[in-house]
């Protein structure tokens, strides 16, 4: 168990024939004391901030997983609409092979109208990339912020400190 600044200030010496001078080591042990009290302060406060950095880190680790089954999720509707673009489309050939002029007209109709959303699908998807673009870049800015050069001199500090 480690020794506490109530420890140190309450630990008693034998006395002996030419002892240490008793205001001496009074004086020192009051010192120690107040550092050792600075050492655990600072202890605690370091606990906090990493206890801090890894709630955040956590919250980070959740949007990117968040972003990443959006993105897949994204991928799959887009597969999803062109094999049914496709399908439609060759639906739309055979009915004009079969049925001539009528069916003609109705497919170039229908053609006109699958380009036209497909065109809107396009665009927003594109408005749906860019938004996950810049919503990814402004994580990542995030993640280049000084914070995190912070953090990680303070860790260096840290063990740098608890070596010595």
């Amino acid at each position: 168990m480690p020794l506490t600044p109530l420890d140190i200030h309450n630990k008693e010496f034998t006395r002996g024939f030419r002892g240490y001078d008793e205001d001496e080591v009074n004086e020192f042990l009051d010192q120690i004391i107040k550092d050792y009290e600075a050492i655990l302060r600072e202890k605690k406060e370091l606990f906090e901030r990493v206890t801090e950095l890894d709630e955040k880190l956590d919250h980070f680790k959740n949007l990117e997983e968040t972003l990443n089954k959006s993105i897949l999720v994204a991928q799959e509707s887009a597969e999803e609409v062109r094999r049914n673009a496709q399908k439609e489309a060759q639906l739309i050939v055979k009915e004009a092979e079969k049925n001539a002029d009528r069916i003609i007209n109705d497919a170039l109709a229908k053609s006109r109208k699958v380009s036209m959303e497909m065109e809107e699908l396009k665009k927003q998807a594109s408005v749906y990339k860019m938004r996950f673009k810049m919503l990814i870049e402004a994580q990542l800015e995030m993640l280049k912020t000084d914070d995190w050069d912070n953090v990680t001199e303070e860790e260096e500090r840290h063990i740098y400190e608890e070596r010595s």
